[in-house]
Order: structure tokens, then sequence, then C-alpha cells
């Protein structure tokens, strides 16, 4: 039977069982306090036959039975090392090596898992979102302590999450509801929560989209990383906006040029630093930390700046384009002046040709970009 836990918000109750009828006792439902629009949001808690978490987030209580199989045996062993020319830590992952690289429909590991069937990384028929623990993660909560070495190392202690948006095999963030992004940005908030608890120093959820920046499971999902360090990139962020950088201000003063879209007191807009060729930013106007500090109508701004910016890339582009999405939220304990975005990052400069990160920009940091801030502004505001 699925254990209820008490939350500050009302909790429904429902036995539930597997296909043999056997009660489980792997299982727990809650309703974190969070709301949508007066709604509640409900968490069912699986823990899968190899020890993984499986968290189901949907507008409805979860209460399917658990689809009986085994799944296949986690792949662990990370380290990180401190690369002292460039100030930055690399993860050594080798088991990542051979991980899952496209699958055939028949064979697709984030897809709802049927009954006579293999095993999916989600062994329920149905659901409306789901989060699992990467069967192949560079972090993760009982990593080792590296050898003793002369270089400096950090034991690769963490989280590494793969949310899945949907159960269905297509679609992107452009062609989800507003009320499948909105249950999204709370999933969010909640692995946020439950990452720093574990002692993460930095989350970045994420999502690579397309061929050319190497998805090899295409079935729409993102990623959640829950690092033991600040990544330097990060650091530097806080640091700016600790020694008083403003970047609601900075955004402000750029004007209507460079702004794309507006919804629930957050903008896109094409920052005029972008180092990519149509970079797009969100960010809210009267800043917060992080997706846990939104308001109701910010968030669902939030929501609606998500979907609307990858379908004016499609747009735009005329194509699904190949593009990388970070969410940059304070890192654990630096709320303070700290101001959250979310990044996009797409990899074409025109249609049918590709920006590559070549030899300047890999050696140096140092981008060259294609197609002037201003510019992509206005082509982007005019794609819809």
């Amino acid at each position: 039977m699925i254990e209820y836990e008490q939350s500050q918000a009302s909790v429904l109750r429902a036995p539930c069982f597997n296909t043999d009828g056997n009660a489980t006792m792997t299982d727990s439902i809650k309703a974190p306090s969070r709301r949508i629009d007066g709604r509640l949001v409900h968490r069912r808690h699986h823990v899968k036959t190899d020890g993984r978490d499986l968290f189901l987030y949907g507008y409805a209580p979860h209460t399917l039975p658990v689809i009986e199989g085994e799944d296949l045996q986690t792949v662990t062993g990370s380290e990180l090392r401190w690369q002292p020319l460039r100030g930055e830590w690399s993860i050594y992952a080798a088991g990542r090596q051979n991980r899952t690289f496209k699958p055939s429909a028949a064979a697709n590991p984030l897809a709802p898992s049927q009954p006579g069937k293999p095993l999916t990384e989600i062994p329920f028929s149905d659901f409306e979102l789901a989060v699992f623990s990467n069967r192949f993660p560079s972090l993760y909560p009982d990593a080792a302590e590296p050898e003793a070495s002369s270089l400096k190392m950090h034991k690769a202690a963490g989280a590494c999450e793969v949310i899945v948006y949907s159960p269905e095999a297509e679609g992107s963030l452009a062609t989800l509801s507003q009320d499948k992004r909105r249950l999204l940005v709370e999933a969010w908030i909640d692995r946020y929560q439950a990452m720093f608890a574990a002692g993460s120093a930095f989350v970045l959820p994420f999502e690579n989209r397309g061929d050319e920046v190497g998805v090899t499971l295409h079935h729409p999902h993102g990623q959640i990383y829950g690092f033991p360090i600040l990544p330097s990139p990060q650091q530097r962020a806080v640091d700016a906006f600790e020694h008083g950088y403003d970047l609601a201000a900075d955004v402000k003063s750029w004007g209507d040029p460079y702004l794309i879209s507006s919804a629930g007191g957050l903008t896109s807009y094409a920052p005029r630093f972008a180092r990519y060729p149509y970079e797009v930013w969100i960010s809210a106007l009267e800043p917060v930390s992080g997706p846990w500090a939104f308001t109701q109508e910010q968030a669902d701004g939030f929501a609606h700046l998500l979907g609307d910016t990858v379908r004016r890339y499609d747009a735009f582009f005329g194509r699904e384009t190949p593009c990388m999405l970070s969410l940059h939220a304070a890192p654990y304990g630096r709320d303070g002046s700290f101001q959250f975005t979310a990044q996009f990052y797409p990899l074409l400069r025109a249609p049918d040709r590709v920006k590559y990160l070549a030899s300047v920009e890999q050696a140096t940091g140092v981008f060259t970009v294609d197609v002037m801030p201003r510019q992509a502004a206005n082509q982007l505001r005019g794609a819809l």
C-alpha cells in the first residue's frame, strides 16, 4: 500500500497494488505545499528494483499499479579533477561511455512501460511527468572518495536526474500545454529543494535538444545535476552580483530593441553580450534568486515564455532548432543579490548552418558571434 506523507497541503489517500494484487511498500504520495492556480501538485515517490528513485508529478494522485520487472544495472564510478591552468573542475565518468544511444522507438527507455514487454525506466503504464535518477550518473549520492593523488580532486557526490516532460514520445517545450509547462516548473522547484537539502552546492536543470547538440534520446526530456562544488562560471556570476552588478537594471536600460516577448512580470530578450547567435535569456523584471521565489503570476509567465521561445526558434529557422537550455539560479546559501536567468543557446546561425565552437572558442573562451543581438531580437520578435 502507498504511504502518504503529511505536508502543509491536504493529502488524498488511496491504496495501490502491484499487478499481482500484492501491496507494495516502496511508494509514498505527497502533495507539496505549492499550488498551481489553487490546484494541488501531487508527487509519488517510487523506489525502483535497483534502488534508484522515481518521482511522478501530476495534478491528480498517481495510483496506477507497478508493472513488474527488473531494472537494468546502474553504472557508477566517477571523480572530479581540477585543471589548474583554467581554474575549472572536470568530471571523469568512464562508465558513461556505454550509455543508451539512439534506441529504436520500441526500445524507448523514457516511455511508459507496458505489461509483457521489457521494463522501461518508468514501470507504470501512464504518468503526467516523471523524474528518475540517471542510470549512467556523473554524480551520485554515495560516490567514494577518490584515491590519493598529486592532483586536486573531489568526490563526485551529488545527483544526476532525468526529467521526462510527457509520456508521449514526440513534442517539445513549444508543443506542451501551458498546464504541462507549469507542472514542469513545479517539479524543478521540488528537485531544487530536494538536492539542496541533500547537500548540493549548485543545482542545474537543463535540456539538450537536437542531433547537433548530441542528443541520444529524442523523447521530450531534460536533466538536473546537483553539484558538490560551485562551477567556475557560476562562481563568477555570484561574484558579479555580490559586487553590485544589476542585470535587471541593465535589461531595462537596453530598451525595446533587445526585447522579444514578456509575460507575468518576466521578459525574454537577446542579451547585448550574447555569445551565441540568437541566444535568448528569460528573467524577471523584479529579480528573483530562483524559481522557488516565483509568485504564481511569475511562474505562469516563465512557463509561457519557455514555450514561446522554442516556438519562435522553430518558426524562424523553419525546423526543430537544436539548442541548449539551462536554468541559472542561486547556489545554496547565496540567494542574496543573485538574479535568476534561463538561458537558451541555439546551435544555428542560419536554418542550414551550424554554429560550430571551434579552436578559438574552445582554446580561449572568446566567442565569435555572427549575428548582432539587436538583429537577433528583431528577427525572433517577428517570427510569430
